[in-house]
């Protein structure tokens, strides 16, 4: 582990703007400077990099953070990788920290299984090259592919000599351990020794994000009915195949730069289609498609491609994969090759120019394809038409964000001759359907909620009710939390109310306001990041500690850093014609006492309905249950959090109907 001080050192030490510039041209903008973002396209600049605060924020997109953040962001680093480029730019010498026995345990064994995964892969690199069974066997049938030499390099392939324990002695003679062969599945130990997994196959090396070899594909070459075509590296400490993309290393600076993810079956598709071009295209390797890959390439883009080849049963046994990449909120499109072809042997039949044109000729929305792909099946028979709307709908209905799915259902209506408001409701009552079942499997309880009426009595409201209510309160709690957590990082320090020594009232920051507030009611932040913050915050004030809004912006958890330099403000400068005219415009600083209050009051309100669709949801329960007791007591908590409610909402100017 990195030591404590070479981080603080490297934070100290590297400069945003300096950072910055290595990779977006900026020009100076008063006090800050400003350019395209880098992570987006975008044509007017609106990505601020603060030198004073020592952060960058993108007003466009929204990504924010320190020199560290933006590191990790656009090199596609992990935290230490990030630290360790910036020790490296800055020439600070860093210093592994001392760990406990269980830290170097665990990281010396995933050390040594890393290790040895790379040394198998240089070992297998070099037989293809070096030895005469390599040449004559795994070269060749790479050249019967159409690979070429640097192709061949890139990818890093090889061959595992035919020998049983080639490979096995020869690591064993090279001072491994047999233990960590064994662990990452290079060798299997049987009855009579330690023997090679994949003797006599070509090998393809499966990478991490950062580029280390973890696991490995291999094909056999000869025709053996008993023997499998491709075999892969079991599971270990350092490969989980759910969680790995075979090239997405080599594929990740495309993929950002195009704002689009092929995604194709085996490593010879990928392979092919890099030599042709097309470089932003990673497999699953052939397993099913899982939510970890597709959130992985959810890091680089939120645009993903779905290459099919021709055959029909294989297709449609792969659409659950559409269904959720659609669920995850992408946006996903599906392309069918010609029939016979698959993406590696039409990758060898044209040129790049005529690839590139194929795939961006032939693309099609989901909609469209999954209704071309089932629509031979249903012709003249309405009940599968039927079941084939409904497959639809169902697709659409997981798209999270509304808007889409209004444009998507257009879109079906207008295809299937359909009443678009039919085709809503019903998947709105799909969406609600699978609400109630989450409640139900997390929390146990019915999806049910009682609203108000004009006689103040509670009644059982409708399922979409209850649910449209619930997610957009807690959908309005979020933002109010971070307000909460903004004024507390900006402004903690500054003073509230003064000391008067009349009345003898001490002297309250802001920070001491607002956590003397929020603990007062028993309120806890529902965001797990900014409650982190805010009992950090308490601890280091309980402490004595003078909190800098430096602290968070460079925490050594890169998701809090990144959270808390996008909620500190980066403020534009007023032109210089306000102040010849002698304007001044009174900032938030200056109108605390304003800003403060009226922030916790909104937050107190939006949490008190959230406390009321909870209490609907309990009565609901003790009425189904007969429990009449219990209803009574919280009935009469509902009636009252329904005043404070009211007194709540007069206090922000809020009309109550």
């Amino acid at each position: 582990m990195i030591d404590r001080e070479a981080i603080s050192r490297i934070f100290e030490t590297a400069r945003i703007v300096e950072v910055v510039e290595e990779f977006v041209s900026l020009k100076r903008r008063g006090v800050n400077f400003i350019g395209c973002c880098p992570f987006h396209n975008e044509r007017t600049p609106s990505f601020i990099v603060s030198p004073a605060k020592n952060i960058y924020k993108c007003f466009g997109c929204g990504k924010a953070g320190n020199a560290v953040n933006f590191i990790m962001e656009h090199e596609h680093l992990s935290y230490p990788e990030a630290l360790r480029y910036l020790a490296k730019k800055y020439h600070i010498e860093i210093v592994e920290k001392e760990q406990t026995s269980e830290e170097r345990l665990l990281n010396d064994r995933r050390t040594s299984l890393m290790i040895v995964s790379s040394y198998a892969a240089r070992v297998f690199h070099e037989n293809l090259f070096d030895s005469r069974e390599g040449i004559a066997v795994g070269m060749s049938y790479f050249k019967e592919r159409g690979f070429r030499e640097d192709t061949v390099r890139k990818f890093e392939l090889g061959y595992s000599l035919e020998a049983r324990d080639a490979f096995t002695q020869k690591a064993l003679k090279d001072g491994y351990r047999e233990e960590f062969l064994v662990e990452t599945g290079l060798c299997i130990k049987g009855e009579h020794g330690v023997f090679d997994r994949f003797a006599g196959r070509v090998m393809f090396p499966i990478h991490s994000l950062a580029g280390k070899t973890i696991a490995f594909g291999g094909r056999v070459l000869k025709t053996d009915k008993k023997t499998a075509k491709y075999l892969n590296s079991p599971e270990s400490e350092i490969y989980h195949k759910s969680k790995v993309l075979y090239g997405i290393f080599q594929a990740k600076s495309s993929i950002v730069r195009n704002r689009k993810c092929f995604l194709v079956e085996g490593y010879t598709d990928v392979i092919s289609m890099h030599q042709a071009g097309i470089e932003n295209v990673v497999a699953s390797s052939g397993t099913s498609l899982t939510v970890d890959q597709i959130q992985l390439v959810k890091r680089f883009t939120e645009n993903i491609t779905v290459l099919y080849d021709g055959d029909p049963a294989g297709i449609k046994a792969s659409l659950r994969g559409i269904d959720m990449i659609l669920q995850e909120g992408m946006n996903v499109k599906a392309l069918l090759l010609p029939e016979g072809d698959d993406p590696d042997s039409f990758s060898r039949k044209h040129s790049a120019t005529e690839l590139e044109a194929y795939l961006n000729g032939n693309e099609i929305d989901f909609i469209r394809f999954k209704t071309k792909l089932l629509l031979d099946d249903a012709q003249g028979d309405p009940v599968k038409r039927a079941e084939l709307i409904t497959d639809v709908v169902h697709s659409v209905s997981l798209i999270p964000n509304a808007i889409q799915r209004s444009v998507y259902l257009k879109e079906a209506a207008g295809m299937f001759d359909m009443d678009e408001r039919m085709l809503a409701e019903t998947a709105d009552a799909m969406r609600t359907k699978r609400e109630e079942h989450r409640w139900t499997r997390d929390a146990d309880r019915p999806a049910a909620n009682l609203r108000d009426t004009p006689s103040g009595e509670p009644v059982a409201a409708t399922p979409e009710e209850t649910v449209d209510t619930r997610q957009a309160t807690l959908r309005e709690i979020e933002p109010a939390e971070k307000d909460l957590i903004r004024l507390l990082i900006s402004y903690g320090n500054r003073t509230l109310f003064a000391l008067d020594e009349e009345t003898g009232e001490e002297e309250i920051t802001v920070a001491g306001y607002l956590i003397d507030e929020l603990r007062s009611d028993d309120l806890e932040l529902q965001h797990p990041e900014l409650r982190r913050i805010f009992e950090e915050y308490e601890r280091y004030r309980q402490s004595a500690v003078v909190v800098e809004d430096t602290l968070f912006v460079n925490h050594p958890d890169p998701e809090i850093s990144r959270l808390a330099a996008g909620l500190i403000e980066i403020k534009y400068e007023l032109s210089p014609i306000h102040e010849r005219k002698g304007a001044h415009v009174k900032t938030e600083e200056e109108n605390l006492r304003d800003v403060i209050p009226r922030s916790l009051l909104v937050y107190k309100h939006k949490r008190v309905i959230l406390l009321l669709d909870e209490l609907s949801v309990a009565m609901q329960e003790s009425m189904t249950g007969n429990d009449a007791e219990r209803f009574e007591a919280l009935h009469a908590q509902y009636n009252a959090l329904t005043e404070i409610k009211m007194k709540l909402a007069k206090a922000l100017g809020k009309r109550i109907f």
